[in-house]
């Protein structure tokens, strides 16, 4: 495999060339990789050995508008007037004096956000120590957020957990993964700092610790890992995901580090809501100009021989999920004739889950969009990797790119390498009213069943009024049953419909279920 990161550009100019060039893949080279697109070249190059060179083109939190051509955007009724109005503003700065406006320090905008660390006084105390006698701290399940265990606060908390070492580990160097800490943290072992992650490193709150114990702190018998959690607004905590959660060493099998922790609060600040970051005005510079991406990024690639695209993008236009079913197949046409290829396989992935559980079926602009990315499928060669099932309540971006990468790859294994993969979960296609009950016909639903075995979940059902209500679910071969007590006339039925539902219907293949509704509008 091969990996070429295009840099992240925002001129208005069409531009004809990129400053970067082929890498090898490599541990050394990944690192700064798309995990997704590496997932998706590491299966293909798996099930066939053919050689692949993957694109990164991508700018987090971007919309959709950036990535189209100005011709396209002209053409669609709602973000033509906003590109002719962004035109006029730009054309009404021309000639005036430059801003001294430092551009936005996204860091530094974090680091300022909140409360700042009021010092350790929990090390002072010996809360690292091995002799800390914590029996009389209450206990988390980890990982989480500290906020969906009851504590709705900022500030900074203290974990510990206690590990037994067999006598061969004694005086050998281990390996502590803790996964992500949110926001920043100290880390100890038996009293003794092996690691520290601060606002000086970009994404701290999304990056993965990884900490070397040196051999002279590990004894046989009793040990203690203890790590200092600053979040200085929003959640924070000890957030995973569980596989990155272990400690490893030479002579001692992966040792896992889920489950209940001893923790104890240190500096609460109650809750803490970020302020919106500053704006930035449309135009060089920001992203989120209408079809800047495009001409920086897009652009400069042709006529090079792409052989197809993979799609990961939409949580920036949940706000406009309705203008989404427009927009996305417009892009899909948009990319086809820049790169020459009526028929370029186009693969993309659903946005997954994310946000607090509801107890009660609600409205979802999560759900719209995907419903709008859902429809794109009436475009020709295209795929869609459902992912639903594999986000995180507390993290817009989940650590399993694996599933996501591996989802995507069954469509290209399928469609474009011509092998035997199934490469579609079950989708809607029918229903009928069944007495007090409705029946879901779907595709790609040979061997239905749950991811868990548990019954099914996720189902909602509503009568004349609208007014929809949790149902029980039965699957009947490659149909699913749905009924509730509260709806004795059902006429309408939801699936995964909310920012993060509650889901297991999968295919014998594994696949999830992709989210629908038949109250569609």
């Amino acid at each position: 495999m091969r990996l070429l990161n295009v840099p992240q550009v925002a001129k208005l100019a069409p531009q004809t060339d990129i400053d970067a060039g082929w890498r090898v893949c490599a541990p050394v080279t990944v690192q700064s990789f798309s995990a997704t697109a590496y997932f998706f070249g590491r299966e293909i190059w798996q099930a066939t050995g053919i050689p692949l060179g993957l694109i990164n083109c991508t700018w987090g939190g971007t919309q959709i508008e950036p990535w189209l051509s100005r011709a396209a955007l002209l053409a669609d009724p709602l973000a033509g007037p906003v590109v002719d109005r962004i035109d006029a503003q730009l054309a009404a700065s021309a000639g005036q004096p430059e801003t001294t406006t430092a551009p936005f320090d996204q860091q530094q905008w974090i680091r300022q956000q909140g409360r700042p660390d009021p010092g350790n006084t929990g090390f002072e105390a010996g809360w690292a120590t091995l002799d800390c006698d914590d029996g009389q701290w209450p206990v988390m399940e980890l990982p989480r957020a500290w906020q969906t265990a009851g504590h709705n606060c900022s500030g900074v908390f203290w974990f510990r957990r206690k590990v037994s070492l067999p006598a061969a580990c004694a005086g050998q160097e281990l390996v502590l993964h803790l996964g992500v800490c949110d926001k920043t943290d100290t880390t100890y072992f038996n009293g003794t700092p092996i690691g520290a992650i601060g606002f000086e490193t970009a994404s701290c709150w999304n990056t993965p610790r990884v900490y070397r114990i040196p051999g002279a702190l590990v004894r046989a018998g009793r040990n203690v890992i203890a790590t200092r959690i600053h979040s200085n607004y929003f959640q924070g905590g000890l957030i995973g995901p569980a596989a990155e959660m272990k400690l490893v060493g030479a002579t001692l099998p992966d040792r896992p580090l889920t489950g209940l922790w001893h923790y104890k609060i240190e500096h609460d600040f109650g809750y803490i809501e970020p302020t919106l970051p500053p704006g930035l005005p449309p135009g060089p510079g920001n992203p989120n100009t209408p079809h800047i991406l495009y001409d920086s990024m897009v652009t400069p690639l042709v006529p090079a021989a792409i052989r197809g695209v993979l799609w990961y993008q939409g949580e920036s236009n949940v706000s406009r999920a309705r203008h989404y079913r427009q927009l996305f197949p417009l892009l899909i046409r948009d990319w086809r004739r820049t790169f020459g290829q009526s028929n370029l396989p186009f693969y993309f992935v659903q946005i997954a889950n994310y946000g607090a559980p509801q107890s009660a079926p609600v409205e979802s602009g999560w759900a719209e969009l995907r419903e709008a990315q859902t429809q794109a499928l009436s475009e020709p060669a295209t795929g869609m990797a459902v992912a639903v099932d594999v986000g995180e309540a507390d993290d817009i971006h989940p650590k399993n790119k694996q599933a996501v990468g591996q989802r995507l790859a069954r469509h290209a294994l399928a469609k474009v390498y011509d092998r035997p993969v199934v490469c579609n979960g079950p989708l809607y296609r029918a229903h009928s009213v069944d007495g007090d009950a409705i029946r879901i016909e779907f595709d790609h639903a040979r061997g239905l069943k749950t991811s868990d075995g548990a019954p099914v979940k996720g189902f909602a059902v509503a009568g004349r009024d609208n007014k929809f209500e949790w149902a029980d679910a039965q699957i009947a071969g490659t149909t699913v049953l749905v009924r509730s007590d509260r709806v004795r006339e059902p006429v309408v039925v939801r699936y995964a419909w909310a920012n993060n539902p509650p889901v297991n219907l999968c295919n014998g293949a594994g696949l999830p279920a992709a989210p629908f509704r038949t109250d569609v509008d």
